[in-house]
Order: C-alpha cells, then sequence, then structure tokens
C-alpha cells in the first residue's frame, strides 16, 4: 500500500492532483424537444408495467417473500395506473415529434400487453410456497427508484458533462438487471448460510437485551456491525490475488454514477451477502429496525457512488459520501487499496486506509490494468489464468 494512503493524506504537499477531463465525443447527451427522453420513459415505464402485472399475476415465482408483508396494494396498483398512462402519454409523444418512434413503440406495444391482461385491475393470483422466487417485483421498484437518483445527479452533479448514457451504460444496466433479478435467490442464500455457520452462537437473552434498546440503536448496532463486516470481507477482496480478480469487475468502470454500483461479478455478491448477513442474524433485532437498515443500505450503496457533487461539509467525516467512495474507485497511486467502509469512514481512519483529499475527487476510475468490457468477459475473467491481473499495490 502507499506511504499516502496508510497516512491519510490530504493532498497537501507531495501528490499533484490533476483534474478530471471527460471527453465529450464519448457524451451522448439527452436534449429536450428532439423525442429520446420521451422514448426512453414510454419504454421504460411499459416494460415495468408489463413486469408489474405480471407481478400480481403470479407473486409466488416473482415477488420476493421478504418484502411482501411490507406492500400496499392500493399504493401499488396506483402506480401501476401511473405507470401505464405515463408510458402511453410519452410513446404518443415520439410519434407525434416524428423522432425516437422505435422506443415510443416499444412502451406503447409492452403498455397494451399490461392493460390486455388486467392492467392496474389485474387479480392477485393465489400465493403458494416457491422453492425459490425472481425477484421481478424488486426490479420493477429499483426501476422507478433510480429515477429520483437521475434526478438528484442532473440537479446536483459533481460532473456536470457526463451523459445518463456514457460510455458502457449498457452494460451496467445489464448488471443491474441481473443483480436485482436475483435478490430472492441471495436473499435465500443469505439466510440460510447464516444460521448454518453460526447458529450456535446464538443467545437469546442478549437479542432479547437488543430488542429492548431504543430503535434508533438497534439501526445503529446493525449499520455499525453490518459495516465493520463488510470492510474487512472488502480488504480481503482487494489484498488476495485471486479474490482481487472478482472484485476487479466491480472497479473496472470508468464512469462513476448511480448505475455503477451495479457492476458486481455474482459471486462476489453472494458472499458479500452472506456474510454481511451473520451479524443481522446474531444481533436478532427488531423487525422494524431491520426494515430501515435495509432502506438505508438500499440507497446508501447507490449514493456513494453517484455522480454527484453536493457539499457534505463534516458530515464526510462521520458517514461515507460519494467524494469518499469515487476515491475507491479511482485508479490514482495516493488512493489504490483505501477506503473500505460503506456507511462509517472511521473504520478507513482506526485501519490505516483512510484517503481522503479536502478538496479533490479523482481524475481517473478503473482498474490499473484494463479487464474484457463485456458481460461474458467479466463472468470468466477470475477463472482465465492467461488473462492480465490488474496490478495491486502490495498491503
Amino acid at each position: 500500500m502507499s506511504e499516502d494512503s496508510e497516512s491519510g493524506d490530504e493532498g497537501s504537499g507531495e501528490y499533484a492532483y490533476p483534474e478530471r477531463e471527460i471527453d465529450p465525443s464519448t457524451q451522448k447527451a439527452f436534449v429536450p424537444g428532439e423525442g429520446r427522453i420521451s422514448g426512453y420513459i414510454s419504454a421504460i415505464l411499459g416494460i415495468s408495467s408489463f413486469l408489474g402485472v405480471l407481478c400480481f399475476k403470479y407473486p409466488s415465482w416473482l415477488t420476493t417473500p421478504e418484502f411482501r408483508a411490507a406492500y400496499d396494494l392500493t399504493l401499488l396498483r396506483q402506480l401501476l395506473a401511473a405507470s401505464i398512462w405515463t408510458s402511453l402519454a410519452f410513446g404518443l409523444f415520439t410519434f407525434l415529434r416524428r423522432q425516437n418512434k422505435r422506443k415510443g413503440a416499444t412502451g406503447i406495444a409492452f403498455t397494451l400487453v399490461a392493460l390486455a391482461m388486467g392492467g392496474w385491475e389485474v387479480q392477485l393470483g393465489e400465493l403458494k410456497e416457491a422453492p425459490f422466487t425472481v425477484g421481478v417485483d424488486w426490479l420493477v421498484l429499483s426501476v422507478l427508484m433510480s429515477s429520483v437518483f437521475v434526478v438528484i445527479e442532473k440537479a446536483w452533479p459533481k460532473y456536470a458533462e457526463q451523459a445518463i448514457t456514457r460510455p458502457a451504460w449498457r452494460l451496467d444496466l445489464l448488471y443491474f438487471t441481473m443483480n436485482t433479478l436475483a435478490v430472492g435467490i441471495l436473499l435465500l442464500a443469505g439466510n440460510k448460510f447464516a444460521p448454518a455457520a453460526f447458529g450456535w452462537a446464538i443467545h437469546d437473552g442478549f437479542q432479547s437485551w437488543v430488542q429492548s434498546l431504543p430503535l434508533a440503536l438497534q439501526v445503529f448496532l446493525l449499520l455499525f456491525c453490518a459495516d465493520f463486516v463488510f470492510y474487512w470481507m472488502h480488504r480481503i477482496f482487494h489484498t488476495v490475488p485471486w479474490l482481487w480478480r472478482f472484485h476487479a469487475v466491480h472497479h473496472s468502470t470508468m464512469h462513476m454514477d448511480w448505475l455503477a454500483s451495479s457492476r458486481t461479478h455474482f459471486l462476489e455478491t453472494l458472499v458479500d451477502r452472506s456474510m454481511v448477513m451473520v451479524p443481522l442474524y446474531l444481533l436478532g433485532t427488531s423487525t422494524e429496525a431491520l426494515d430501515i437498515y435495509a432502506v438505508w443500505i438500499g440507497f446508501q450503496a447507490v449514493f456513494i457512488h453517484a455522480n454527484v457533487g453536493i457539499p457534505t461539509g463534516p458530515l464526510k467525516y462521520l458517514l461515507v459520501t460519494p467524494q469518499f467512495h469515487h476515491w475507491h474507485h479511482s485508479s490514482q497511486d495516493p488512493a489504490l487499496d483505501t477506503n473500505y467502509a460503506a456507511t462509517f469512514p472511521w473504520f478507513d481512519w482506526v485501519f490505516g486506509t483512510y484517503h481522503l483529499p479536502e478538496e479533490h475527487w479523482p481524475a481517473a476510475y478503473g482498474t490499473v490494468t484494463p479487464i474484457p468490457e463485456t458481460f461474458v468477459g467479466h463472468l470468466v475473467h477470475p477463472f482465465v489464468k492467461n488473462e492480465l491481473v490488474p496490478e495491486k499495490v502490495e498491503s
């Protein structure tokens, strides 16, 4: 590990921090009035509406058991109705503009199929126990929630010249879709791993004491213990060469935004989720605390990757911010193998891996040595011996 990384260099002397430059020729910005925005909105909402209707019809297979109890069916039907009508409206607009009609037609087609299947008044299917589920419900909700991050990135961007459709956005959208659909499998694996490996450590008295604590303190314990486990798992994936080959997939992105958080090798995600589930299982907090924890982690994991330059002031020393985590993704020497925490930067400060130059952001992202920029290339990268392994700084 570099000397700058260990000392938590603030960028005051030895290293000259360059400014990031984005090649405008690689950016395809959305221009209001040309029909692209309307076309994408129509297609995304049309497909989401179709998938939403499928979730109502086949809840046993397409909805996540851990989330079902929290669903308000009336609200979901209202959201589905809004999605259907909005998709139709924007799809028709593309035809009026006579531009990007293909995307508008895609949205209209999926919306009409959704309406033919019952639309927002579709009858809820019978709920049965299934051996596994595909998280289509979580995918639909994630697509709708992603609009929040798109708005945030456009309202408070760090790099305003970076377009939504920046290079490799389709690859990361594929990761977003695949990893979201796999949420049921990941939760199932984690829920089975934790009791199987650590069931012996359960203490009813301790869990009763935890549940007697104020809700805010329970949530803090969940965040603290989970982040402690994540810190060390994350650090191990950086320092063990064969594990780094898996984690290099996540670091291969060269443009940071909300979508970049989805680029992870499935096997690494499976290990991470399973290990982080252990402290949640052992603490035995209330359901309310777990729900708040899940919402926070879901937002935080995406937010810290986002192209957001919101000033955070002293908060950046208490919580992980986009600036802090962007440095973790930097390929610049002072930042290699630093900033492993996902919630509390204190862990990096305590264990000597803290790097946060006061006013600087990274100029370059990605692995030191590039890896194949395809989904299949990423999938096989950890197992192909003749590929270049990204260079690492010895820890």
